[in-house]
């Protein structure tokens, strides 16, 4: 109940971490109240006394400054170091096609997809095996996976029972669908892209796990979805955990240049990209909802920008210079926000 009134308003982890840091007691105390009320309704004893609760931050770390400020600024009790950790093989079960293609991954390579059944934004790496399987069914005129999972079977568009997105009997009917809109060319083939991008990522992510020890993919077959962060684009080289750990706590540096940008602004620079990409493929005119819901995401953006230029201006510890250019690259992304009309 209190994420979903915070998620509803906040977008980017800054204002996140910030109503976690300012309203955590209201957080403990309501977190009590459900476990209270949960153990009474079962008739089972319960403490008068909140547990302790620890909150961990993670999503786009690269230094041990960031992690350091998330730390002592925000008050976590911990940090999550999780796309860069897929390039060391001692931890983390990937195969050496995907790790190859992770290892050598740039900016463009590292994106915010739309592959998701679950209809959420998911981060996905450009030519991953499971998106050239996809698309050598779609050139074959069969779009669509086998379904063999069935764990994100919820869609109740055309069946009684539920189905994925991603399936092949899913996308066939809606295909069939579009077929009957009479759409110009223009217009089908975007609304044909929108649906055939669907991936069967519940089946894609597990399988480099299978690959890597040995195992049968004759149900799942070979192809791999992963899902690193941007962040990884500047992690170049697999790594050993020694040396992973030793980054972390900044005893050596692995990063492959020092142009790496702070994680806030990595994170606003996506969600800014992906609303243009959003209003650029929405069919026109948009729709009173459509509209709507992109001013909701343009304004939480906005307000991203006016907290953030108030952090790095009077929070963040760091040189005059580098503050200058973290308010820079503010304005250029409020700049390119201002520019997407709808």
């Amino acid at each position: 109940m209190w994420g979903a009134r915070l998620c509803h308003s906040r977008l980017l982890v800054g204002p996140i971490l910030e109503e976690f840091k300012k309203r955590k007691q209201e957080l403990i105390r309501i977190t009590h109240e459900l476990l209270v009320s949960a153990l009474k309704s079962k008739n089972k004893s319960f403490c008068d006394t909140p547990l302790n609760l620890r909150i961990t931050a993670q999503g786009g770390i690269g230094t041990v400054k960031e992690q350091s400020f998330l730390l002592n600024y925000y008050k976590v009790d911990s940090t999550g170091w999780g796309s860069p950790f897929l390039l060391v093989p001692e931890v983390t079960n990937v195969d050496q096609t995907t790790l190859k293609l992770l290892s050598n991954a740039k900016e463009e390579d590292l994106y915010l997809s739309d592959i998701s059944p679950l209809g959420v934004p998911f981060n996905s790496l450009r030519g991953n095996t499971k998106d050239i399987e996809k698309q050598m069914l779609i050139e074959k005129g069969r779009p669509g996976s086998a379904c063999a999972k069935k764990y994100l079977v919820a869609n109740k568009e055309f069946t009684d029972r539920g189905i994925c997105t991603a399936s092949r009997q899913y996308q066939r009917l809606k295909i069939e669908e579009l077929k009957k809109k009479s759409l110009d060319h223009k217009e089908y083939k975007n609304s044909f892209s929108k649906i055939v991008e669907k991936s069967c990522i519940c089946v894609g992510i597990g399988t480099s796990a299978l690959l890597v020890n040995d195992m049968d993919t004759k149900v799942e077959g070979k192809g791999v979805s992963v899902c690193p962060g941007p962040n990884l684009a500047y992690f170049s080289n697999v790594v050993s955990l020694k040396e992973m750990v030793d980054h972390i706590y900044s005893r050596i540096n692995i990063l492959k240049n020092n142009n790496r940008p702070n994680m806030f602004i990595k994170e606003l620079d996506m969600y800014v990209d992906y609303l243009r990409k959003m209003v650029a493929e929405s069919l026109k005119p948009l729709r009173e909802k459509q509209i709507k819901y992109f001013k909701s995401f343009q304004n939480n953006l906005h307000e991203g920008i006016n907290y953030y230029k108030n952090l790095f201006s009077s929070v963040i510890e760091e040189s005059k210079s580098v503050k200058d250019k973290l308010i820079a690259e503010l304005e250029y992304l409020e700049y390119k926000l201002s520019c997407v009309q709808f």
